[in-house]
């Protein structure tokens, strides 16, 4: 009679108990997973706009030093690199001597004159899908907004 005591005392959980903490598991990440991928997106969108304004200063502070933005065919890659070995240029612009990816692993474009809106250029990601217009997380963001 001892041994069936302790053979109880050691019996795991039920299915039914396992089910029902599995339920319990689904209803708890179905309510929270949308929150969550929400906060996500809203991240990789104030990431890309913090990036937008640490090239926008970059781009500030080559102006002030060749007295002009780069053009189109230098692009970003004058904030790194020296176009034309040109004589007033003290960078690199950027802290990490490298051009920084969006939120999604792309690059930035840019674009002299501008076409959608910015002041003196535009400087733009196309979001998620890489792709122009699109809306939630594969809006465009760029320095005219």
């Amino acid at each position: 009679m001892r041994n069936r005591k302790t053979r109880r005392d050691v019996r795991g959980f039920t299915l039914i108990e396992l089910m029902v903490v599995m339920v319990i598991i689904a209803l708890l990440a179905a309510l929270v997973g949308p929150r969550v991928m929400k906060h996500l997106a809203s991240s990789r969108e104030k990431t890309t706009l913090v990036q937008i304004e640490q090239l926008a200063t970059a781009l500030e502070s080559f102006k002030l030093e060749v007295g002009r933005y780069p053009n189109q065919q230098e692009g970003l890659r004058a904030l790194v690199e020296n176009p034309a070995k040109m004589a007033n240029w003290n960078g690199p612009y950027l802290r990490k001597r490298e051009l920084p990816m969006d939120a999604w692993g792309y690059p930035f474009h840019y674009e002299v004159p501008p076409k959608r809106g910015g002041i003196d250029y535009d400087l733009y990601s196309f979001g998620a899908d890489n792709q122009p217009g699109g809306d939630g997380e594969n809006a465009d963001i760029g320095n005219w907004k």
